[in-house]
């Protein structure tokens, strides 16, 4: 009923991710600026923390879309994979011809992939969401996964995307490397109250509304 008679074509304010709706008020445009300029130009490990509802999802998946085309992405939604379910996970979503054995095996078989997309100009970004839930094992995997490199140029941009939870898990003894090999990090700030008429407004408007300011 409230579609019509607002005129618009879709629900404005749906919980799923939809990148058309993304609201680049309240520091998220130049957070998803500073995401880009990080990842293709630096090295490291980068983190972005936010509470819950603050767009973190949205972020990232915008993030997929404006990185450049000579960019892989592998995008991990489930926190409490396994050391080797990461792995294979990562192996899964690059193509990689995988075969029953060791670890290791698997792990070389990835480097040789990733030397052979840096060789041909392309570069391979690992996206983690919700990395606050992640067993410590899992964090370690992915501090290892940040080792490899060729003779020059580390070879696997990663991102972390958290709740403020993710620092209390860094900030533990055990997890001091990882936390040194974090280059940037980026937090997004809940909205201001100036933030909301601006942030209503766009959702309206990108709905399909064309009226005046409805609030």
């Amino acid at each position: 009923m409230y579609l019509s008679h607002f005129g618009l074509d879709e629900p404005p304010f749906r919980i799923t991710s939809n990148t058309d709706f993304f609201f680049e008020g309240a520091n998220r445009g130049a957070t998803l600026e500073g995401l880009l300029y990080a990842i293709t130009h630096d090295e490291g490990i980068v983190k972005v923390l936010g509470e819950v509802g603050s767009g973190k999802t949205m972020l990232c998946r915008v993030l997929i879309d404006r990185l450049p085309g000579n960019v892989e992405t592998i995008f991990l939604a489930n926190p409490s994979l396994s050391r080797e379910e990461i792995l294979r996970a990562i192996a899964e979503d690059l193509r990689l011809d995988l075969k029953e054995g060791r670890t290791t095996l698997l792990l070389r078989a990835l480097q040789e992939h990733l030397i052979q997309r840096y060789a041909e100009g392309g570069r391979v970004i690992l996206l983690i969401d919700e990395a606050h839930a992640m067993p410590s094992e899992s964090l370690e995997e992915i501090r290892l996964l940040s080792n490899l490199e060729s003779n020059r140029h580390k070879l696997l941009q990663i991102v972390l995307f958290g709740q403020p939870e993710l620092d209390v898990h860094l900030d533990r003894p055990h997890m001091r490397q990882l936390k040194e090999r974090i280059t940037h990090s980026f937090k997004l700030r809940p909205l201001l109250q100036a933030d909301i008429e601006n942030y209503v407004d766009f959702r309206m408007r990108t709905a399909g509304y064309r009226g005046t300011d409805a609030f």
